[in-house]
């Protein structure tokens, strides 16, 4: 079996209506299944996820679908995902719709051209634009943002945004915990790679909710933050030389 140069990773939970179209549009923009895997991982979904999913399968032959056992959080999922994933670089976007596949060939295409040039590139990241969010969860975004940049010394304007193409290689440095997909230029900044930052779609869900509560989110990633502003302190990369 050809291994595959791109992974696709998508977590869900209970998005029984939004699979099929995504899927379809990952597949549009990723047309060659020899070269690119799509990989989607069910967090323990209560709906029909998985019966689409299966669906699906008979559809796209390089679909393939992992299951959490338990509800485990987007972050465990992603991780699944990423672990899992035979591709070189790893392409991760949010599986409610809102992120448009059509803008990974983009950056796929930024994260080589750095690398070709010499940049010790780990991620390139998307930045939201024009949000379809409404205005306290945007108002709750900026502060957020402001803050994740002050305290941990990095130029994201959009931590939040789940449309990312990272090396695989480079995910597996990074240490896990939950919520930790929210910390990832920093996280990867750490590890000495640099973050390269595009501006990308944002569409208005098109079915079903969402899983998150805006002010439960908001407190979650304050604690989070001061963790991550430890790791960062504690952190030493000396230079290695062999010989």
């Amino acid at each position: 079996m050809r291994v595959p140069d791109i992974s696709v990773v998508v977590p869900v939970c209970d998005e029984e209506d939004n699979v099929a179209p995504l899927i379809a549009e990952i597949a549009e923009a990723f047309p060659d299944t020899t070269e690119t895997e799509i990989i989607y991982i069910d967090d323990g979904s209560r709906d029909d996820t998985a019966a689409v999913l299966k669906k699906c399968k008979h559809l796209h032959p390089n679909l393939r679908v992992l299951t959490h056992g338990t509800r485990s959080g987007q972050s465990r999922a992603i991780r699944s995902g990423v672990l899992e994933a035979r591709g070189r670089l790893v392409c991760v976007l949010d599986g409610d719709g809102q992120n448009d596949p059509a803008d990974l060939p983009r950056l796929v295409q930024i994260f080589d051209e750095a690398a070709a040039a010499g940049e010790t590139i780990g991620m390139v990241m998307g930045e939201r634009e024009k949000r379809q969010d409404t205005g306290f969860r945007r108002f709750i975004s900026r502060v957020a943002n402001a803050c994740n940049r002050g305290m941990l010394n990095h130029s994201a304007r959009d931590v939040g945004c789940g449309l990312k193409v990272v090396s695989r290689d480079v995910f597996a440095r990074i240490p896990y915990f939950d919520h930790m997909h929210r910390f990832m230029p920093a996280l990867i900044g750490r590890e000495g790679f640099t973050v390269r930052y595009e501006r990308v779609n944002h569409r208005a869900r098109p079915r079903g909710k969402s899983k998150y509560g805006t002010l439960e989110r908001a407190v979650a990633g304050i604690v989070d933050l001061f963790g991550v502003y430890w790791l960062l302190k504690r952190s030493k990369r000396p230079e290695v030389t062999e010989g």
